[in-house]
């Protein structure tokens, strides 16, 4: 009788309380390419035992550099609310340690309200039309944000911890992008790509990057006489500092999620489909939420006891966008247009931005992608200089500069020259909008191929609907001077590697200009041409934003010769 008791309860634990496979049991195949020889794939071994982790303790103090991960310990058993606290702020870009949600409204947990003013962080996410009923529409109210103190929030979401009753308040572990905007501008590739995530990329970056202060610029000394021109380097000895060069830096944290507050899951991708590619290229472990996902937040945030016993959700680490924020300043609203220019000017300003005239701080990206298209390795030169200058770590550059915090006179420092000078001319003459007439167009590949056989440079046109995105990126790895009409194939710029001659000819309808490809291009260290038929402009004389009639229309002119005397005199040092 003991035997079958025995047999039975050994039955019954095997049932239901039976061990499942470890997470090294198994490996999933994602790279099968026929299905008819997946059985005969056999799973990898496990990895042998190591080491236990360790965590690396930071070498910065929280006021100089927010570090490692933040993590709030037992945040359900705390006798008080971690306060929230900003790290780095500028119009329409926030970062926040302990930032909360609770029925859909953004709160700030603090005893008093000395933060940046609301409206400059976040805003009502609808669609823009300009017109001053819609502009104060998009204000913010309490709904979207606002502040809550210690006292509020413990009688909102506390519990009786010292009786066992835990506060109603969830840790969204890890770094989250919380992004504002509504689909409007989600699903342009441009907008994505060169605002939304050149500005979140700048400004995270720049966060975790000890301030060199021999890099910050003296703005009395600038190129940008009177502020109509913007995006001016400095011309004092500040930009010659040895980081402004270097393309590798150490990487910031991960971030761990994007939440698209407003926008679905259709709702940033765009049409041709490069927004999606971008970002699991660009960020391969980075989980993505949509609005669906926030609603589901939302929801389960409240509660049927009523707002007393509502729940909350904590963000230990946040970067809040808001592109309605970026325009209320004028950085954005009056001289660039450009949201991305508030977070590369900002962290510019307090010296954080690596490789300014490089890109160095966007590198990790465009590395990424152009891995990803299997571009190979387009930065052979750049490793080459870097060796020479001792290593990429910051602290090198540091020790390298005279005593004034300046190079010396005898230093030289320049980008590299490329290996070979590549020209592409991005074609749009089989679309609708923005294309040359055909005499133009004709008039312009002749000329380049005229130049490049007596030059000796290759020559590459492309027409993009016609090649993968792995093809054209594989082509944009190579590229030293990119052309095109304005549009959104000038996107492309951004995966250009940085050389001494990298440069960016856009043409326009004469008359017309743009801060589009331009401030992008000169952010990340290019050279900029704006093309009116057969005259040019480049900085720092730069035309004001205009849209003329034929903007947008198929029938822009443009002189042949006068693009391929730009490229010409670029390649002979004409142009700095």
């Amino acid at each position: 009788m003991l035997l079958l008791l025995g047999a039975t309860l050994m039955h019954l634990v095997t049932v239901f309380y039976s061990i499942g496979p470890t997470e090294t049991s198994f490996i999933i195949n994602t790279h099968v390419h026929d299905i008819s020889q997946a059985e005969f794939i056999k799973p990898l071994p496990p990895p042998p035992p190591g080491p236990p982790a360790t965590i690396a303790p930071s070498t910065h103090s929280d006021s100089e550099y927010l570090g490692e991960v933040h993590r709030i310990a037992g945040v359900h058993l705390a006798s008080e609310l971690p306060m929230t606290s900003i790290t780095h702020h500028a119009p329409g870009y926030t970062i926040f340690r302990n930032l909360y949600m609770s029925n859909g409204t953004l709160f700030i947990l603090s005893p008093n309200n000395s933060f940046p003013e609301i409206r400059m962080m976040t805003s009502v996410s609808m669609f823009a039309d300009g017109s001053p009923e819609n502009i104060a529409a998009r204000e913010p109210n309490s709904d979207i944000m606002d502040f809550i103190t210690p006292e509020a929030a413990k009688k909102r979401w506390g519990g009786d911890v010292q009786n066992g009753v835990r506060n109603r308040v969830f840790t969204v572990e890890g770094n989250t992008a919380l992004f504002n905007d509504p689909s409007q501008f989600l699903r342009h590739y441009y907008h994505f790509v060169a605002e939304l995530w050149i500005g979140a990329q700048a400004f995270w970056h720049g966060a975790f990057s000890p301030p060199i202060e021999s890099t910050i610029p003296d703005l009395k000394k600038s190129s940008n006489v009177g502020g109509e021109n913007w995006n001016a380097y400095p011309i004092d000895t500040q930009t010659q500092h040895e980081s402004a060069y270097q393309l590798h830096h150490p990487a910031p944290p991960p971030i761990h999620r994007s939440i698209f507050m407003h926008a679905t899951a259709d709702g940033w991708r765009d049409d041709p489909g490069f927004n999606s590619y971008f970002l699991r290229a660009a960020y391969p472990s980075m989980s993505v939420e949509h609005q669906e996902d926030w609603d589901d937040r939302v929801a389960a945030s409240r509660s049927n006891s009523g707002q007393d016993q509502d729940r909350a959700w904590l963000f230990p680490t946040a970067m809040l966008i808001d592109r309605s924020a970026t325009f209320r300043d004028d950085m954005t609203g009056s001289h660039t247009q450009r949201t991305a220019a508030q977070a590369w000017e900002y962290m510019r300003n307090i010296g954080r931005l690596r490789g300014e005239r490089v890109g160095g701080w966007w590198e990790p990206v465009r590395d990424a992608v152009l891995r990803f298209a299997g571009a190979g390795d387009v930065q052979e030169e750049y490793r080459e200089r870097e060796l020479l200058l001792d290593g990429t770590e910051d602290r090198r550059a540091e020790n390298k500069m005279g005593e004034d915090g300046h190079v010396g006179v005898t230093k030289q420092i320049d980008i590299p020259m490329p290996h070979k000078v590549v020209v592409t001319y991005i074609s749009r003459q089989s679309g609708v909008r923005r294309k040359l007439t055909p005499a133009s167009h004709e008039s312009l590949v002749s000329a380049l191929r005229e130049s490049a056989e007596r030059k000796g440079y290759d020559l590459i046109i492309m027409e993009a609907e016609k090649l993968t995105k792995d093809e054209q990126l594989q082509v944009i790895g190579r590229t030293t001077i990119l052309l095109g009409v304005h549009g959104n194939g000038l996107t492309h710029l951004v995966f250009m590697p940085p050389t001494r001659l990298s440069s960016v000819i856009e043409i326009f309808y004469p008359g017309g200009f743009a801060h589009d490809y331009h401030w992008t291009a000169r952010a990340l260290g290019m050279k900029h041409f704006a093309v009116w038929n057969d005259t040019f402009l480049t900085h720092p004389d730069e035309p004001s934003v205009v849209y003329p009639e034929g903007f947008q229309d198929d029938y822009i002119p443009v002189h042949g010769p006068t693009v391929a005397k730009i490229i010409e005199d670029r390649l002979d040092g004409k142009f700095s």
